[in-house]
């Protein structure tokens, strides 16, 4: 029985973590867009999608309640045709309004100008190229350590068994200022590697408090590495002093690691981590999808 059948058996949505790099992968046709494509199609078709996106940073908490999302192109530099693409879905008030029940750590305020941010649409154009499903998006509150997004995650598990996919959009590794940009294939960078090799294995092990202290990394030498990780003598060989700096160069602010965070907050009991896409862009941004139930 695959992820999705169990999901489908359960009565409750998946939930999807996905990497989404350059905006450009809106149009760019390579690996990854495709594995996303085929990934909208595989998976039980959703009520309603919730977005926890790197690209909505608040003081606070807050949900979209519009009925007509705008596309907010928030990015520069990139070609004329990125700035003419839209994503004319239609919102969910009714399902934001769920979520500020359900939510009762802090106050969750009612957003009606935000829409849908580049880390939303440009997933969404790929998975679900219709537009006709409604999407809203949970934004970060960024003056929030990492353990209070991982356990505000946990108050959205009912939304599963509502119909509603929820989708973290970031990257595990995120450091702009050495990636190899345009060369999307690029060798990636040893640390980044390292990185990422160490999230997968304790996703894997449901090693939750690793994946939460991540800032800690340098200070600690316990590792959760599986037998048949290919990456497992770089895992065991590093310092703590080395893995400190690997967190630093990997997450140098944690703006696209946190909506990871929500995605293996949601993990329940008996649910399977499948890896749906592995790989890098640029040579530091790790493209890693992965879909819990």
């Amino acid at each position: 029985m695959t992820a999705t059948q169990n999901a489908n058996a359960a009565g409750k949505m998946p939930v999807v973590f996905v990497g989404h790099g350059s905006p450009e992968n809106a149009i760019m046709e390579n690996a990854f867009t495709r594995r996303l494509e085929q990934l909208g199609r595989d998976l039980p078709r959703p009520q309603a999608i919730l977005v926890v996106s790197a690209h909505w940073l608040t003081h606070g908490t807050y949900v979209t309640g519009m009925a007509r999302p705008r596309t907010i192109h928030d990015f520069y530099g990139f070609p004329q045709e990125m700035y003419a693409l839209s994503y004319p879905s239609p919102g969910a008030p009714e399902y934001a309004e769920r979520v500020r029940e359900l939510i009762t750590t802090t106050g969750v305020g009612w957003d009606l100008s935000w829409g849908l941010d580049h880390g939303a649409w440009t997933v969404l154009r790929r998975m679900y190229p219709e537009a006709d499903i409604p999407v809203f998006q949970l934004s970060i509150d960024y003056d929030q350590p990492p353990a209070y997004h991982y356990a505000l995650a946990q108050e959205l598990a009912p939304l599963r068994k509502e119909g509603v996919l929820i989708l973290g959009s970031g990257n595990i590794t995120h450091n702009l200022r050495v990636t190899d940009y345009p060369h999307l294939d690029a060798p990636p960078r040893a640390w980044a590697v390292a990185f990422d090799e160490r999230v997968k294995a304790a996703l894997l092990h449901r090693d939750h408090a690793t994946l939460i202290h991540y800032q800690s990394w340098g200070d600690v030498t316990d590792l959760a590495v599986s037998a048949d990780d290919r990456y497992s003598p770089v895992l065991q060989g590093l310092s703590p002093q080395e893995w400190g700096r690997v967190a630093n160069l990997a997450v140098p602010t944690n703006d696209h690691y946190l909506p990871m965070l929500y995605a293996a907050g949601l993990q329940e009991e008996g649910d399977a981590v499948e890896f749906v896409y592995e790989g890098f862009h640029y040579g530091t941004l790790s493209m890693r999808c992965f879909q819990i139930g």
